[in-house]
């Protein structure tokens, strides 16, 4: 079968729009639902004005930020515009100009449907868990489909109008750069109200968790939404079209010797086939009267885990693509569900470590501590051996096919581990959504039926949560040492043409490697600090206020009638906050990464690359998994477990859930995209560190 480019570019577009026909269709449905309880539909408001404040101040700072980094892309990208060709340097501009956009446009969709979601979810619990959990689950969905579809048609416009891979990595750059900063913002937004609101209310006032005395609590609320639903579709976003830009990257650098692009036409097509077996799955999830929300929302998974596997070996056998190359997307995506089912062996509830913790904690919370940060790095082994095996498994498959291809087939296991992302993020969102909807059930006044319903719901979302933060950091993980191949691809074109030796690999011999290895290795560290010194310094705040208003507004403790907190007060607080916050910790990673490729040249960010990778996806899966064993072992016990509510082990399994809330929700998942973002300035400045460095 003749191979045609342009007909794989024309399907990416068609399944791109396909997705955002379907995302319409479930928004209008998702609105459709029933909403008439005053109170609900009050509270609802609140939430949605509080999200949409946040977003819009987070991306007038972010508005400035990416201004002066446009300033220096056009003068410096991909060379001095003084020594090169200015258009290309304007392509380079816009390119990244275009991925900040439409990352904005993910976060931006994601909680225009959260908002909306969650109200129907808490209303449709008084009637039962099949319709709570379809508006949850497809309010999700919608993010899904739209952020996946931006992606996938932001990769292959970009790719049409340029035909240029480098202005691929300026797009995934300013998706990236935006994601990162967006996803630091919102944690620290949505952990300084979690930790706030927990502390006073549960451990101190023992009050329940979305008790409206509390005035954290609609915070608290926005904090889900602007934290693990805006924040984390911009992260996935990010993810996404990295992988597909350091795939193609290497894709059009293999087929500069071909006539018929092979390579590249197949990064398009599993691209394209990976979104569409996410249309069909997201439109085949369902729930029974009587379901188990975890099972539907794992079943969803597999079936679309499965149609991308079938699909993608019937067009491999179809267009003659080469076998040894589905093979290593096959088993990125076959790992990636390994990865998760480890994940949730760590932090559901019903599994052994979260009954070892909530045990632990009968005993006082330094045990819960102690307990849960042991569980939480027992947990990194079997996802980094995962990776590891994912990775080398790929390598050696597509090491035959010649040059250049062992490392395109770790870009391709990475494709195949993101294929289903548009799933991954409609789980995600659901979390969040049901979260909100649990809240607004209890401030709400709608029953113990419909509150136990969204109890449930909540505490799959809290399950399959974290499962999508292990997916999407075995990806990541996968992505970026597929990006440190696209950085040698980009240096070694570069130094072909400057008649400079080119990169076979990197030996930790060689000290500018070891120099950059020991520098890459600690960032996250310190990246990591920086996020949670943020949290903890704007939880403070926010804790004084909370006391303030407990302390001077009369009748706010008794709960007597018609007495409101200053809910506007700690959002005001968490916003603030984490506008302070949300730039330094970023940029700290960026202006790293720049001294080291300016100190040591070429070989040093190689091994500050690789460093930055291991220590980052160790950091990555501990927090996540700690975090998301601390959160559930505090549902756990508050389900009548070991003590029940106000007892010993709930108030230590509180302090421990406050511990993990910024390992899980804020430095965790951050830590994806600043690894990722470190690997495009790097790929990006590879002609310049290639030609000016101290020691290179």
């Amino acid at each position: 079968m003749k191979i045609e480019l342009s007909n794989f570019l024309i399907f990416a577009i068609m399944v791109s729009i396909l997705s955002f026909i379907e995302a319409l269709w479930l928004y209008k449905w998702v609105k459709k639902q029933k909403s008439s309880n005053s109170q609900v539909l009050e509270i609802g408001k609140l939430i949605r004005q509080g999200a949409n404040t946040f977003l819009a101040k987070e991306y007038k700072k972010l508005a400035y930020f990416c201004g002066v980094v446009v300033i220096f892309i056009f003068l410096f990208l991909p060379s001095p515009v003084w020594s090169g060709n200015i258009i290309d340097n304007i392509v380079m501009a816009l390119a990244y100009i275009c991925g900040t956009i439409f990352s904005a446009i993910a976060g931006k969709v994601g909680i225009s449907i959260a908002t909306i979601a969650n109200v129907k979810a808490a209303e449709a619990a008084q009637e039962g868990i099949e319709k709570s959990f379809m508006s949850g689950f497809r309010g999700g969905a919608v993010m899904g489909m739209a952020v996946v579809g931006s992606s996938l048609l932001g990769v292959t416009l970009i790719y049409i109008l340029t035909g240029d891979t480098t202005a691929l990595l300026g797009f995934s750059f300013g998706a990236s750069s935006l994601a990162l900063f967006a996803k630091a913002g919102g944690g620290i937004f949505t952990k300084t109200a979690d930790i706030s609101a927990d502390l006073v209310g549960k451990v101190e006032l023992g009050i329940p968790e979305d008790d409206p005395r509390n005035p954290a609590v609609i915070a608290d609320n926005v904090g889900d939404n602007v934290g693990d639903v805006a924040g984390m579709g911009a992260d996935l976003f990010d993810s996404n079209v990295a992988a597909m830009a350091a795939a193609l990257v290497m894709a059009v650098a293999l087929d500069k010797t071909s006539t018929n692009m092979m390579n590249t036409s197949m990064v398009f097509c599993y691209g394209a086939i990976g979104l569409l077996a996410s249309i069909i799955g997201v439109a085949s999830a369902r729930i029974g009267k009587n379901g188990n929300p975890t099972r539907a929302l794992n079943n969803s998974t597999y079936v679309t885990t499965a149609i991308f596997g079938i699909l993608t070996f019937l067009v491999t056998l179809f267009f003659g693509f080469e076998w040894r190359i589905w093979g290593a997307s096959a088993i990125g995506l076959i790992i990636g569900v390994v990865i998760g089912i480890a994940t949730n062996y760590f932090t559901d509830d019903s599994k052994k470590p979260v009954h070892a913790v909530a045990k632990s904690s009968e005993s006082g919370p330094a045990f819960t501590i102690l307990s849960g940060i042991s569980y939480g790095l027992i947990s990194v082994l079997p996802a980094i051996v995962g990776i590891a095996l994912s990775a080398l498994v790929a390598y050696k498959l597509c090491e035959p096919l010649g040059d250049g291809y062992a490392m395109f087939g770790i870009s391709m296991s990475a494709l195949g581990m993101l294929s289903i992302v548009g799933m991954i993020i409609s789980n995600d969102a659901y979390g969040p959504i049901v979260d909100n909807a649990r809240g607004l059930v209890e401030m709400g006044e709608l029953g113990d039926k419909a509150l136990e319903i969204t109890d449930s719901l909540d505490s799959a979302g809290n399950t399959v949560k974290a499962v999508t933060k292990g997916f999407a950091i075995g990806a990541a993980g996968l992505t970026v040492i597929a990006l440190l191949g696209a950085f040698i691809s980009e240096v070694n074109t570069v130094a072909l043409e400057l008649g400079k030796e080119t990169i076979t690999n990197f030996d930790i011999m060689n000290p500018l490697v070891f120099f950059g290895l020991l520098v890459g290795s600690g960032i996250p560290v310190v990246f990591s600090a920086m996020l949670m010194l943020g949290v903890e310094k704007n939880a403070q705040r926010m804790v004084d206020e909370i006391h303030r208003q407990f302390n001077e507004i009369d009748g706010l403790k008794e709960g007597k009638k018609g007495v409101i907190p200053e809910y506007d007060k700690c959002i005001s607080i968490a916003t603030d906050g984490a506008m302070k916050e949300l730039i330094p910790a970023g940029l700290m990673a960026i202006v790293a990464t720049l001294l080291v490729g300016f100190i040591g040249g070429v070989q040093a960010i190689g091994g500050f690359l690789t460093g930055n990778i291991i220590s980052g996806l160790l950091f990555a899966l501990f927090m996540s998994n700690s975090g998301g064993l601390w959160d559930n072992t505090k549902k756990y016990v508050e389900a009548g477990n070991n003590g029940g509510k106000g007892s010993r082990a709930h108030k230590s399994a509180v302090v421990g859930d406050t511990v993990g809330d910024p390992f899980k929700d804020t430095a965790g998942p951050s830590i994806n995209t600043q690894i990722t973002v470190v690997s495009l300035v790097a790929s990006l400045m590879s002609t310049i560190f290639l030609t000016i460095s101290l020691f290179g």
